[in-house]
């Protein structure tokens, strides 16, 4: 099975620590979001995960502690974008994560990264060109490092809404010449772009638009065929093929702080919920409360051991 790190939190740059402990004692416990109550135990024994998936914007906390991973598949999709302080506060500089990037992908291998360039908006500063001109950049210092790259335009949550109110939707025109401009530089420096959640509208020009964390993306990571039970794919509305797996983080809890976060409710809710934090803890958040119902897992892997893939 898959579990996933950085979809409701950024744990690599923020909780590294905690994940070690997770890995050591060899379990985790998660609260599901929207009935707090249930919470589900499940393990992290190599023996039924076969992969962690983590999306970051900033790896290198993990970088010292790569030896802990070693008994697992790994994929790394590293958020790297061109924007400032004003939009990302907390996030380290592109050249720096760059680099981290580069550290990374020589320990597990190219197969197992992917550059996120997203989300993408527009502004008076942030125009088409200004976009054109810092990927171009980008793709060129990340060249050989990774196959691919994912981008995705910007959308309006309520949560992006409230959080940043001045940005708005990328229109269609707009959406389609920037796309055709990253789609032709990422060729240049050998990566595919796979657009997240935008449907079929770049694939005349070259885009991958089957999904970004698909059953495929795993398999070439892993070297590996992956049985994977039939309710587990196909998620997003049909958006895409996307794997998404079980994620062991919780909302409202990224430091990063992002205007353009879907997964951070407000600053505020997060300074106080990152104070509940303890690093021994089998929660990402806070520990064990009156009412809980622990509910087991069911898992196993999903490789197939008698088929190898040369990918």
């Amino acid at each position: 099975m898959i579990i996933q790190t950085g979809m409701r939190t950024d744990i690599s740059a923020f909780y590294s620590k905690w994940l070690l402990n997770r890995i050591k004692e060899g379990f985790v416990l998660v609260r599901n979001p929207y009935h707090p109550s249930q919470v589900t135990r499940y393990s992290l024994s190599p023996d039924v995960v076969d992969l962690i998936a983590f999306c970051t914007k900033n790896p290198a906390p993990m970088l010292p502690h790569m030896d802990a991973l070693k008994p697992y598949g790994q994929y790394w999709f590293v958020t790297i974008t061109p924007y400032g302080s004003d939009i990302e506060p907390n996030v380290p500089d592109k050249h720096e994560v760059m680099e981290t990037f580069r550290q990374l992908s020589n320990l597990v291998g190219a197969d197992s990264m992917g550059w996120r360039y997203d989300p993408i908006f527009l502004d008076a500063r942030h125009s088409v060109e200004w976009h054109t001109s810092e990927f171009a950049e980008m793709a060129e210092n990340l060249a050989g490092y990774t196959k691919t790259c994912v981008i995705s335009f910007i959308d309006l949550y309520e949560k992006v809404k409230r959080n940043f109110p001045a940005v708005k939707a990328v229109p269609r025109a707009d959406r389609l010449t920037l796309g055709k401009e990253l789609i032709r530089i990422a060729a240049q420096y050998g990566m595919t772009v796979k657009p997240c959640a935008e449907r079929e509208e770049l694939a005349p020009y070259g885009a991958d638009c089957s999904g970004c964390m698909t059953v495929q993306t795993y398999e070439t990571a892993l070297h590996a065929h992956l049985a994977v039970p039939a309710r587990k794919t196909n998620q997003r509305n049909g958006q895409c093929a996307c794997l998404l797996g079980v994620d062991i983080g919780a909302y409202d809890t990224c430091g990063h702080l992002c205007k353009y976060c879907y997964a951070n409710a407000n600053p505020d809710l997060v300074k106080a919920n990152r104070k509940k934090h303890d690093p021994s803890s089998p929660f990402l958040l806070g520990g064990s409360l009156p009412g809980d119902v622990i509910h087991e897992a069911q898992q196993k892997s999903w490789i197939d051991r008698q088929v190898m893939l040369e990918l």
